[in-house]
C-alpha cells in the first residue's frame, strides 16, 4: 500500500516560514516527479510547486515563486517545501502529489495519481 504522509504544516504569523515534509512509503519516488498542490476553503486545489525525479529541475506556481523552495531526498524517499516570507493568502491544506506517470516537475495534477491526506498551514495576519 502506497502511503504519502505530510507533516510539518501548522499555524504562524505573517512574513514566518514553515517546512513542509512528506514521506513516501510502499514504493520509491526516486525515478517520478512530485509535487505540492494546497485547497483553500471554498477554493479549488491549485498547483504549488514540484520537482523531477533528478532534482535538477523545479517548477513553482507565480504566487510562491521566490518564497517557496521544492526539494526532495530520494534516499529517504522524502519531498520537502521550505515556505518563507508566507502571507495570510497561503492559508490552505497542503497536499504532497506523487506521480508514477512522468518523472517531470509537472503543474498537472492528473499527472499525480498517489497522494497524501494534507496538513492544514495557517497564516495569520
Amino acid at each position: 500500500q502506497v502511503q504519502l504522509v505530510e507533516s510539518g504544516g501548522g499555524l504562524v504569523q505573517a512574513g514566518g516560514s514553515l517546512r513542509l515534509s512528506c514521506a513516501a512509503s510502499g514504493r520509491t519516488f526516486s525515478s517520478n516527479g512530485m509535487g505540492w498542490f494546497r485547497q483553500a476553503p471554498g477554493k479549488e486545489r491549485e498547483f504549488v510547486a514540484a520537482i523531477s525525479w533528478n532534482p535538477s529541475s523545479t517548477n513553482y506556481a507565480d504566487s510562491v515563486k521566490g518564497r517557496f523552495t521544492i526539494s526532495r531526498d530520494n534516499a529517504k524517499n522524502t519531498v520537502y517545501l521550505q515556505m518563507n516570507s508566507l502571507k495570510p493568502e497561503d492559508t490552505a491544506v497542503y497536499y504532497c502529489a506523487g506521480s508514477s506517470l512522468t518523472r517531470w516537475a509537472t503543474s498537472t495534477s492528473d499527472l499525480y495519481d498517489y497522494w497524501g491526506q494534507g496538513t492544514q498551514v495557517t497564516v495569520s495576519s
